[in-house]
């Protein structure tokens, strides 16, 4: 009996050392598989474009003071046709520019005040925006703006409620090509990466394509713009 017990034993002792050797063998020839399936490389490709712009937004801004309401509407319905006689004068169309309604404040009015600091009543401003798509022809026409200054109309500086604006429009005829390049770059990044380890570089496993940005190429020059895009691609690796 006690033999039969023993042979039995040996028996089911031998059946499970096959069974945890077949199990480790399909455990380790599924991690090698995973591992196989999860060699991939993660590259990134970049496509620059340097372009000028190709719209002009430019705010002519100046203020007036006076103790007189109606000779303070008078002053400004003046300089603007000054300004907008200027302009006209160097090549910008009547369309392309827009005069805004006076902005006016009676400082007595004010609920906070000095009295011994106010030596105007009221207080005006105006702004002369051009709007173009002759963005030298605008930028010509600032470098004469000190010709309104010898008129006496005192222009107020760059600030960023009255800075000039550079834009430009026509991205989209630009994102195929850059789109093109910037995967072409990610995969010559791939392929080398691949030489070097001794692999073969696959089929894509995904791709991500970022966002396009339009930034001044530098703080000089707000009217040439640089395009940017970043694509993101991994690939899969081969033996």
């Amino acid at each position: 009996m006690s033999s039969k017990n023993n042979t039995s034993a040996i028996i089911v002792g031998a059946l499970l050392c096959v069974g945890l050797i077949s199990l480790g063998y399909f455990i380790s020839h599924g991690l090698i598989t995973m591992r196989v399936l999860d060699r991939t490389v993660t590259v990134k490709g970049l496509s620059e474009r340097e372009v000028p712009a190709n719209i002009a937004i430019w705010p002519i801004k100046f203020n007036e003071v006076s103790n007189d309401l109606g000779a303070l509407y008078s002053t400004i319905q003046r300089k603007n046709k000054q300004i907008v006689k200027f302009l006209q004068e160097n090549g910008i169309s009547e369309e392309e520019i827009s005069v805004s309604i006076p902005a006016t404040m009676d400082r007595q009015a004010q609920e906070y005040r000095d009295a011994g600091q106010d030596q105007y009543r009221y207080f005006g401003s105006s702004t002369i925006t051009v709007y173009s798509t002759n963005v030298k022809l605008v930028r010509q026409s600032m470098d004469k703006i000190f010709e309104l200054g010898k008129n006496g109309i005192a222009i107020t500086g760059q600030n960023y409620e009255t800075r000039t604006e550079f834009l430009f429009k026509g991205l989209n005829d630009l994102k195929p090509d850059m789109i093109e390049e910037a995967t072409r770059n990610a995969r010559e990044v791939a392929e080398k990466f691949a030489t070097d380890s001794g692999s073969k570089l696959g089929k894509i496993r995904k791709a991500y394509q970022g966002q396009f940005s339009i930034v001044d190429r530098d703080s000089n020059t707000p009217h040439i713009k640089k395009i940017r895009v970043v694509s993101t691609v991994t690939y899969f690796l081969t033996d």
